[in-house]
């Protein structure tokens, strides 16, 4: 058991995400940044999509009951045990009584902290990750509060020693480009407004979390027209539709929205473009004032883009498997 002395601004179980119910309303959830994940579960021996605890801003106190190895991954937040500070993407051990907490956030937005064996709470519809909105999964479907007590599966014996190899750690910029594939509804925008959404550097609010990412910066030009029947007079109001992961709607045609991994499956706001799914993740740590450009890409650019992605994961998991531990 691990008991949550402190448990940070929003500390919540993730995995890699609920699969299959986003046409009923329950979006996939799981680790917003993907890559980090695995990347903490690989160091201590866990399948890359097990259970872990993602970590926003400031870090929570854990006491350990049994020891464990453990293993901290993504934004800039130093583990330390007992006082002492630990590295990040290296796995290292935990005793029984230790307790564990973490420096302040120096770049980034959330850390994955990843324990050997998992974090044991009960499936829900095929994954242990917390959705907040449907209080479903995770522990109690909630962020963890002071008291709780997590359960840690069963260890494969795994050893501390494990390090990411520099070249495949991500790294932090207060300026991104995120790269876009442009529709369903950029019609809806005139010439002007396309020059704007792709020209402006966008700063990304407070109003940032798991269910999406607000910016501002400009105001978009929408074509003229009449509101079909079914939708809003707002002119980005559409007659409703889906929501993809990484669609970005302007509501009001100001303040872009990148929905994420908690976002609602559907509703009434045009979404001008979509961002691309290797891309999410440094969307996720993306923490308030960071300065935004959006690229658009066509079709093989995608493609490309995803593969890409796919080939740096296969390299984490080659180098991974074969290093120490």
């Amino acid at each position: 058991m691990i008991e949550v002395r402190k448990p940070g601004l929003s500390t919540t179980v993730q995995d890699a995400g609920r699969t299959g119910y986003y046409d009923v309303g329950i979006p996939p959830s799981g680790a917003l940044d993907q890559y980090s994940l695995r990347a903490a579960n690989l160091l201590v021996g866990n399948p890359a999509g097990a259970a872990a605890l993602e970590i926003v801003y400031m870090g929570p106190e854990l006491a350990f009951e049994e020891s464990a190895v453990v293993a901290v991954a993504g934004a800039s937040m130093t583990p330390r045990v007992g006082g002492e500070e630990r590295l990040l993407w290296e796995s290292f051990p935990v005793a029984a009584g230790d307790v564990l907490d973490f420096g302040y956030l120096t770049a980034g937005a959330r850390a994955y902290l990843a324990v050997s064996g998992g974090i044991d709470v009960p499936q829900v519809l095929g994954s242990r990750s917390t959705y907040g909105l449907g209080a479903l999964g995770g522990f109690a479907g909630r962020p963890l509060q002071t008291g709780d007590k997590l359960p840690v599966g069963s260890s494969s014996g795994a050893k501390p020693g494990r390090s990411v190899p520099l070249d495949l750690r991500p790294s932090y910029s207060k300026d991104v480009e995120v790269r876009v594939m442009m529709g369903l509804y950029d019609h809806r925008l005139t010439a002007a407004g396309r020059e704007s959404f792709l020209g402006t550097t966008w700063t990304l609010t407070p109003v940032a979390d798991r269910i999406g990412f607000r910016y501002k910066g400009a105001e978009l030009e929408t074509v003229e027209r009449e509101a079909p029947f079914g939708a809003g007079q707002d002119p980005s109001n559409i007659v409703d539709a889906p929501y993809p992961i990484g669609s970005i709607q302007v509501p009001g045609s100001v303040e872009p929205i990148i929905l994420h991994r908690d976002a609602v499956s559907g509703g009434g706001y045009m979404m001008v473009a979509t961002v691309l799914s290797g891309d999410l993740d440094m969307v996720a740590q993306s923490a308030p004032n960071t300065r935004t450009r959006f690229v658009a890409v066509d079709l093989d650019g995608a493609l490309a883009a995803r593969a890409d992605y796919r080939a740096r994961t296969g390299r984490l998991v080659e180098a991974l498997s074969s290093s120490p531990g």
